[in-house]
């Protein structure tokens, strides 16, 4: 063993030594929080954590480490309080969409008792969670008609989140009106890309104007504050009574069945991805390396572990043209020996490998 695998050696053990500490400093902010709630105390004491840095320091003999002991007792302090939070107020679940939106829905559906926090676009929910801003983040990532959302996948590429729950739900689209609107009196019709793609033979059989909207609930919200009942809205039924709407047509999707499948990201590996669950499928993004059969070698790895793959997917890489990356799912439990064995000889053919999670799925 040389001076690197030493030194590595030596960290892990002081990460597992740190881990257990965590553990139990963040059981101990929870009873803090609990006396202060019982007793009426504000939960943010500024001073007291002025006095924990200045009582701390003198405990670190480097000088130069000081400054960065610092920073570090901000941060565990940071997250102390974001767990606070959580314990104060319940999960909070970042969604894109104002309230009405398809994943609103869903994340309302799957986590009754939790706030959902809807953000502007996929990107800002995504990092809410990263930051900590949010526990969770609920995002489409595949509907049965339109195909997948590429801008979600690209988030599980680029970020550091993990999948582990997948919610689906039947999608049934309207379109959405001021009341007393009748279907002569439409010009334009609005809504988010992949809800006009699912009604994309009503639309051709109506003379309508088509524009994009950010997401189906926004579409319907800007109808209603337009006050022109020559504009309409694809989206939800829920959503026409949150907005003052009319459902002026009914299950306007082209095919019946139109189910959409929203990832929960969360930013730590869930237990399926450590233990066999039945049931369970698992996510990897990957990069194959520039030389012929490099895919086909791939797929053979996976194939001799005996787990199917249910979908793959290429997406483009930001920066070198022609760069892809692969979204698949496999059927199995990761868990397994075999499941980690695949992940360590895939490790040795891939370019780049990203377990991105293991989940079951819920019908909500």
């Amino acid at each position: 063993m040389n001076e690197l695998e030493q030194a590595r050696l030596e960290i892990g053990a002081v990460d597992k030594e740190i881990a257990s500490l965590f553990e139990k400093r963040m059981r101990l902010a929870g009873k803090i929080l609990d006396y202060k709630r019982q007793n009426g105390l504000p939960v943010l004491d500024a001073a007291q954590e002025e006095r924990v840095l200045a009582g701390n320091i003198g405990n670190i003999e480097d000088p130069a480490i000081q400054e960065y002991y610092v920073l570090f007792l901000r941060d565990i302090m940071k997250v102390s309080k974001l767990y606070q939070g959580r314990l104060m107020n319940g999960m909070k679940i970042a969604c894109c969409g104002v309230p009405g939106a398809f994943a609103h829905i869903a994340a309302h559906n799957a986590f009754p008792s939790a706030d959902v926090v809807p953000y502007p676009d996929f990107e800002a929910a995504y990092k809410a969670c990263e930051t900590g801003e949010a526990d969770t983040a609920v995002l489409p990532v595949e509907n049965s008609f339109a195909g997948d959302v590429g801008g979600v996948m690209d988030l599980t590429f680029h970020g550091s989140l993990y999948i582990n729950l997948m919610l689906e739900m039947d999608v049934s689209q309207n379109l959405l009106a001021l009341p007393g609107t009748t279907l002569g009196d439409i010009r334009t019709v609005i809504s988010h890309p992949q809800a006009l793609s699912q009604c994309a033979q009503f639309l051709s059989e109506h003379p309508f104007e088509v524009r994009e909207c950010s997401n189906t609930a926004a579409a319907a919200k800007l109808v209603a504050e337009s006050g022109d009942k020559s504009l309409a809205a694809i989206a939800s039924r829920d959503t026409a009574g949150l907005y003052g709407l009319e459902v002026l047509e009914p299950k306007i999707n082209s095919s019946v069945a139109n189910t959409t499948r929203f990832a929960v990201f969360s930013r730590a590996l869930g237990k399926f991805a450590q233990q066999p669950v039945e049931g369970e499928h698992f996510i990897l993004v990957f990069t194959v390396r520039n030389e012929a059969g490099a895919l086909a070698k791939i797929l053979n790895v996976i194939g001799s572990h005996g787990f199917n793959m249910s979908s793959l997917h290429s997406r483009p890489v930001t920066g070198p043209q022609w760069n892809h990356y692969f979204f698949a799912e496999l059927e199995g439990s990761v868990g397994t020996d075999n499941g980690q064995d695949l992940l360590r000889q895939l490790g040795t053919v891939c370019d780049r490998l990203k377990m991105v999670g293991a989940y079951r799925t819920l019908k909500v």
